[in-house]
């Protein structure tokens, strides 16, 4: 585990990206879809209290977490869920003594999937046992304040129907879970990618200095933060896999290829095992009926 401090009172705690190193022997969603392409959780302070955005992926991930912050002073814990995606929710456990938010979609799926989930059979193993349910719920967007600092909570349907993004109006900084990725998103809906498209949109006008995704390069999330055109090097890509529906040849054509404006802007970075990810993508797409 890393930890990053991409700004001012924001702690990134990134583990994954590292080759030939494993978080356990044979198939498990840890390492498939969550250390092969790197994945960070946050948490914002001020003071001796913390705001952590995502428990990571294992309890033992939440208590090297949990201790980093105390640490520095912390003794008040709130935990807020970026979405129901194992990835984010699994560490939830460490922090017993923590209010744990989500948007009541959320918490509707996870409560839905609970036994499979605690029984490894949702995504396959390891199972979350036990998982932690969310304590308090909202709709739409909602304040918080910690130790002084604003932070609001939005709601989103981008890479899921239940995505909640964290915006710091003052910083200009927007952390935002798995709506965007670097290098491509991971399409989980590919009957609603225009409502995604719409909800980046959003995004946009909110203005962001700087955005911070859970999934992206360890050096340019310790250095600030990807650009505000991550968004739009989303939507390119998203309209890029709309395209392939109707035209075979992009259908052949490299991820690398596919991305080359944004990565020329250096709007993102290409990292090789987003290709797997952009193939899965697109079967996903040509395989849904509508848009």
């Amino acid at each position: 585990m890393r930890v990053l401090s991409p700004a001012e009172g924001v702690l990134a705690f990134y583990d994954g990206r590292v080759e030939d190193n494993r978080f356990a022997p044979g198939p498990n969603w840890v390492d498939a879809g969550a250390l092969s392409l790197g994945i960070a959780s946050y948490a914002v302070v001020s003071g001796d209290q913390a705001l952590v955005y995502d428990t990571h992926v294992s309890v033992e991930h939440a208590r090297f977490i949990r201790r980093a912050l105390e640490e520095q002073g912390v003794r008040e814990f709130t935990v807020v869920l970026s979405h129901g995606h194992l990835d984010h929710i699994a560490g939830t456990a460490a922090f017993p003594d923590a209010e744990v938010i989500a948007n009541e979609r959320t918490a509707e799926l996870v409560a839905a999937n609970r036994a499979a989930i605690e029984a490894g059979t949702h995504e396959g193993p390891p199972g979350i046992d036990p998982l932690v349910l969310p304590t308090r719920t909202f709709s739409g967007r909602e304040q918080l304040e910690v130790g002084g600092v604003q932070v609001e909570l939005i709601q989103a349907e981008i890479h899921s129907d239940d995505a909640t993004v964290l915006w710091l109006a003052e910083e200009r900084l927007l952390l935002c879970g798995d709506t965007m990725e670097d290098t491509i998103t991971y399409v989980t809906e590919p009957k609603r990618l225009q409502a995604h498209l719409d909800e980046l949109d959003r995004l946009w006008e909110l203005t962001p200095d700087r955005i911070l995704p859970n999934h992206g390069d360890p050096e340019v999330i310790a250095t600030g933060g990807y650009p505000r055109a991550l968004i739009r090097a989303t939507q390119q890509y998203i309209r890029m896999l709309e395209r392939c529906r109707e035209d075979a040849s992009l259908r052949e054509t490299s991820l690398r290829e596919l991305v080359a404006g944004p990565l020329s802007a250096g709007w993102i970075n290409y990292f090789e095992p987003y290709e797997a990810v952009h193939q899965e993508n697109l079967e996903s797409v040509l395989s849904a009926e509508g848009p």
